[in-house]
Formats: C-alpha cells, structure tokens, sequence
C-alpha cells in the first residue's frame, strides 16, 4: 500500500513491471536534473471574481536562509481537489520547487478553510481554478507561465478548466481524468453507479440530491463535460492512465479527441498516482518542456502503453494500435465462436434481490481456450438483440480472461439502460417483448489473452457496485447465433 495526497491505493501489478516504461537511453523516461533550491511555504488567500476567496499553500524557491529566491518562476496549480489535504500536497509537490517551481496548492470551494459550498466540476468551481492560475500567473516572481497537475478529482479540474482556456495556462498533466463526468462516473449506460454513492456522501453531500435530479444527460451534465468542449483542448496534455483505472475510457476518449496535442501513458496501475514507472521525473520533464525552463525531451511516441498480463510496455502512433476487429458470435450452445450457428434465443430473469446474479439471472457464452496468444489493443464492445418483460431493462456485460485452472480475471465490462440504447439525452420507449438491436460499450483494454486461456462473457442485469441493483423485474431474452448477439473484439 502506497499512501499519496490523503488517500490510501490499493496497487495491483500483473506481469513483469519495468523500472521505466521505455528503453534506459529514452530521454524522457527518467528525466532528471537536481534541485538547486530550497522551499519557503506560507499560507494564503486566493481572490475571486465574485468576492469570495480560497484557502491556499504557497511553495516558493528559497535561498540557503529559506526565504523566497530572487528571480522569476514558472508556476505549478497542484491538485486542486476537495479534500482538505495541503499538508500532504506541500509535501508531494515539494520535488518540483527545488527545480525552480512555485506551486500553489488550494482547497475548492467549500473544503477546508474555503468558504461557500462544494459544487464540484461546476462551472462556479471551473471559475475559481481560472481565477487561481491568472492570480498566479500575475504576481511579481512569476514568469508567467503557468501548468497544472492533479490525480482524479484534480485530474478532473484541471482538464475542465483548460477548456475554460485561462490565458497563462500553458499545459497540464491529469493522472486519472474524465472525458464526461455524467458519463465516466454518474450514470454509466444511463444506470446510477453504486460506487460513487460513498464519495459523494464524505465529499459533496448535496449531489446524492442533484444528481438523482438529472437522471438524462442535460445541460447540468454538459456544464461538467470535457468532452463538450473538445474543440476547446487545445493546449499540450500528458494524461496518465491505469488500465485498471475506472477512468480509463475517459483517458482514452480525451486522446482519440485531441491526437495533435495529447500524449497518453497507460500503465498496469489502479486509481491513484502510479506506483512506479512514471512519476516525477517524466511530469518535470514535460513542465520544463511547456513552461520555458529548458528544451527537454518529448515521451517517445503519442501513445505509451503497458499491455496487462505479460508482454509490457510498447509504443503506439495511434491509439487503438489498429483498426481491426473480430466478431465473435454468442452462440445458442454458450460460445463465443466466429461459425455463427443455428439462430435461436437464449433467457435469463431478473431479480433484485440478489447481487452479484445467480444461475438463472445471466448467460454466460465462453470461447475455446486460446493455442496462441491474443493481444486485445482497444474498445470492445458487444452487440446485443434482446427483448424484455418489462418497460425497461438493465444490460451489463462482463468480459473474462479464465486460466486453464478456472480462475476468471476481470478484463473489462459495460453497461446500457435499455431506453438509453439512443442516447443519454431523451430515453426511448420500450414495450414489452419487442426486440431491439443494442451496442454495449466497454472499457478500453490493452491485454494478453496467453495460450490456454479463455474469453468469457456474461450478460445479465446487475453488476453491482458497478451499477445500481434496479433493473425492473421481469424476463430477459437475447437472440444468439446467426443474425443475433455478437462480441466484437480489437484484433
């Protein structure tokens, strides 16, 4: 267990995990240079547009006697979270002032000693990170020149406040960002995620309310989008990605977005700062790239990825690696195999008493073991035909690597709410026993099926913590074999 910015993550790494994620002679890769400064620390208070102010750290470059270095420097706005923890982040963010960095820490919007109420990823909040970076950006021994890091709730802000398109910002690093907050986090498919519920209960109690509100993707939603203002990216950004990470779609959509100006690192990680591989070194080096300190080096290539479960880090010009893919038909005698075979239908019930789903509550189609390795560089996704009792229907599909000793690993999963099969923005009808034609999105993956190993995929109604439990009662029937379901699969 690492402990990082307040908060304990859980670190689960599979395979071979190299000391950096390219070759030793790469010069971005373990980019260093030493510090020169000492750290003058003071605390603060930020103006606002609207009167209010912000409760902050300041890290300036000291002298031998500690007090602040003459000359002008770049700035850093580091984590600008919600969670109370500027003690911790002095401590985080102390690597870059003693390489010339003044670092300016704060708490949101109603966390900690600022006040107000915390509203997070508003475009109230958006506006005091914009008012942050120009207060920094204007002060006497500053150069300037602005860039901005943060890990998930940081991540978040400074991805949606560079669309805000502060004048002085010129670059930021999120580790862990969303492309879509309603998306990414709320509502996945359109079905309220369990998971979240704990969060919002320690960190914002008010949206257990608000976002109950909106149930549809409307103009609340869009406030709190990168994805909406896409064309407004602009600026270079390292995102930093775990392909174990709940916001690994968010990573990789922001990327396949903005290809001129986004490099992406996804490595064996969970959610959190990476454990090892990438770190301070790397994030330097791209702040003395972007913010005028010197001419340092790029990552190697746009896209550097880990692929899970064996064959480590590569290198990419693109992302998914390439177009390809592979239908995979859900077969009436429990398949996954590319000979369709005979049409028919395949049942499961609903039932929310019970979670995870039992027998009879999913289907589960499983594909012959592997005789040579598969590597899945991309987006699955399953095209599902079904039909429901009910007025309305839940669709979670779960894809397995399972070990020739049975033992099932996670690879990836998603999730529909069949009147959300049109878009998230106004529900479509469902009547009862019709049939319709959906696509399940799941989570990007870059991972090693070896030799002996199995596909399986379980579709049912519930994948709790994942999704709320509140798929109506009632039958679901799927249509298998020629001209029904199919997975299809990055190849």
């Amino acid at each position: 267990m690492r402990r990082l910015s307040g908060l304990t993550v859980a670190v689960a790494v599979t395979g071979s995990m190299l000391t950096t994620p390219a070759a030793a002679s790469d010069s971005f890769f373990g980019y260093q240079r030493p510090a020169r400064h000492e750290v003058h620390s003071e605390a603060l208070t930020v103006p606002l547009r609207d009167g209010g102010h912000l409760a902050c750290r300041l890290h300036r470059p000291a002298d031998a006697s500690g007090e602040p270095a003459d000359g002008r420097f770049p700035g850093i706005v580091y984590d600008f979270n919600a969670y109370d923890n500027l003690d911790q982040l002095a401590v985080d963010s102390a690597f870059f002032v003693r390489r010339g960095y003044t670092v300016l820490s704060c708490n949101t919007r109603g966390s900690g000693d600022s006040p107000g109420r915390i509203d997070p990823f508003s475009a109230r909040e958006q506006a005091d990170n914009y008012d942050v970076i120009e207060w920094l950006a204007a002060q006497p021994w500053s150069t300037g020149r602005i860039g901005q890091i943060g890990v998930s709730y940081g991540a978040h802000a400074a991805l949606l406040t560079a669309t805000r398109k502060p004048p002085h910002l010129e670059t930021i690093i999120p580790v862990n960002g969303i492309s879509d907050w309603y998306e990414n986090t709320i509502y996945r498919g359109g079905i309220y995620s369990a998971r979240i519920r704990d969060w919002q209960r320690q960190v914002a109690p008010d949206t257990l309310r608000t976002y109950a509100e909106h149930p549809r993707y409307d103009d609340f939603w869009r406030e709190r989008s990168v994805k909406d203002r896409w064309s407004e990216l602009d600026l270079p950004v390292l995102e930093i990605n775990g392909w174990n990470d709940r916001y690994r779609g968010g990573m990789v959509e922001n990327f396949q977005a903005r290809k001129e100006n986004v490099w992406l690192v996804s490595g064996p990680w969970e959610h959190g700062w990476p454990p090892g591989g990438v770190g301070p070194g790397e994030y330097l080096a791209w702040f003395d790239r972007w913010l005028g300190v010197r001419h340092a080096p790029l990552p190697p290539a746009k896209v550097t990825s880990y692929a899970m479960h064996g064959t480590g880090w590569q290198t990419f010009a693109d992302w998914p690696p390439s177009p390809r893919t592979t239908r995979y038909a859900l077969t009436t005698a429990g398949g996954l195999a590319r000979p369709a075979g005979a049409p028919g239908t395949g049942q499961y019930r609903v039932n929310t008493e019970t979670s995870p789903a039992e027998p009879g509550e999913k289907l589960t189609f499983t594909a012959p073991p592997q005789r040579r390795d598969l590597v899945l560089a991309g987006n699955p996704k399953a095209e599902i035909e079904v039909a429901v009792t009910a007025t309305d229907g839940n669709l979670a599909a779960v894809l397995e690597d399972v070990a020739p000793d049975g033992t099932a690993t996670r690879i990836t999963a998603g999730w529909l709410k069949l009147s959300h099969r049109n878009g998230h923005t106004e529900p479509a009808e469902v009547h009862s026993g019709r049939w319709y034609r959906t696509t399940v999105d799941l989570w990007p993956v870059h991972h090693r099926l070896a030799a002996g190993h199995a596909l399986r995929l379980t579709v049912s109604s519930d994948d709790h913590p994942e999704i709320d439990s509140d798929a109506p009662p009632g039958d679901v029937a799927l249509r298998l074999g020629a001209g029904g379901s199919a997975l299809v699969l990055p190849s």
